[in-house]
C-alpha cells in the first residue's frame, strides 16, 4: 500500500509531494483528468512515486486531496465507502470568494467537520495554514513550518502528526475536530494577509510559527 495519496496536481500538490518524498514516504499522485500532469508532476521528484487520474483506486492509507472545498465535497461523494477507515487529510480554507469577506461553511461548522459528516474516513484538519511554496521549501527565513493538527481520531491525528515531523515540519496537535473552526480563520486570515498588495511583505511566502517560551 501507498503511504499518501495526493489529489491535484497544483501548486499545493506539489508542496505537499515534496513533504511526503522528503519523508521518505511512497506517494500516489492522481490528476483530475489529465494524467500527464500527474507524470510531470512524479517526474520533479526521486523517490516512489505513482501517478494516475481521479477516479482510479486510492492505494494510500493518508488521502489528501489539494483542491478547494467544493471540490473535496465532489471527491468524498465520488470515493464513498472506499475511504472507509483511511485517513483523510482536509487542507481547505473554504472562503467565500463572492464576498472574500468570510467562509463558505454554517454558522457553528467547518469544511473539516462538512466533510465528516459525509465520509467513513478518519477526517483530520491540517496543512490549511502553509502555503504551497513554503511547504515545497520545508522553512521559511531558516524556520522550519508549524502544522496545526486538528482530529477527533487519535491514531489519525498521529499518522498525521508522523508525516509532518518526518517531513522536517513541526506537528501542533491543536484538538479535536472542532478546532478546525478556528485553523480555517486562521488561514483565512494568512490569504487576507498575503492578498493585500499593501503589505507586500506577506505575498504567499509567509508561514505562521509558534513560538514557545524557552
Amino acid at each position: 500500500m501507498t503511504d499518501i495519496t495526493i489529489i491535484g496536481t497544483g501548486n499545493m500538490a506539489r508542496g505537499l509531494a515534496a513533504r511526503a518524498v522528503a519523508g521518505g514516504n511512497s506517494v500516489q499522485i492522481l490528476a483530475h483528468g489529465d494524467k500527464a500532469k500527474a507524470d510531470a508532476l512524479a517526474a520533479e521528484f526521486t523517490g516512489q512515486v505513482s501517478t494516475g487520474v481521479l477516479g482510479d483506486a486510492i492505494t494510500g492509507s493518508i488521502v489528501i486531496p489539494a483542491v478547494y472545498f467544493d471540490a473535496a465535497k465532489d471527491i468524498v461523494a465520488r470515493y464513498g465507502d472506499s475511504l472507509d477507515g483511511k485517513v483523510y487529510v482536509d487542507i481547505t480554507n473554504p472562503v467565500d470568494f463572492s464576498t472574500f469577506e468570510g467562509l463558505s461553511v454554517p454558522a457553528g461548522s467547518s469544511a473539516a467537520e462538512e466533510l465528516q459528516k459525509t465520509t467513513g474516513a478518519k477526517v483530520v484538519k491540517a496543512f490549511n495554514t502553509t502555503f504551497a511554496a513554503a511547504l515545497g521549501a520545508g522553512k521559511v527565513a531558516g524556520q522550519p513550518l508549524d502544522v496545526l493538527v486538528a482530529g477527533d481520531d487519535d491514531d489519525a491525528v498521529a499518522a498525521v502528526a508522523a508525516f509532518a515531523s518526518a517531513a522536517g515540519l513541526t506537528p501542533i496537535m491543536v484538538g479535536p475536530l472542532r478546532r478546525a473552526r478556528q485553523l480555517e480563520q486562521t488561514g483565512f486570515l494568512n490569504i487576507l494577509l498575503s492578498a493585500n498588495e499593501q503589505l507586500p511583505q506577506f505575498q504567499w511566502n509567509s508561514a505562521l510559527r509558534f513560538v514557545p517560551a524557552a
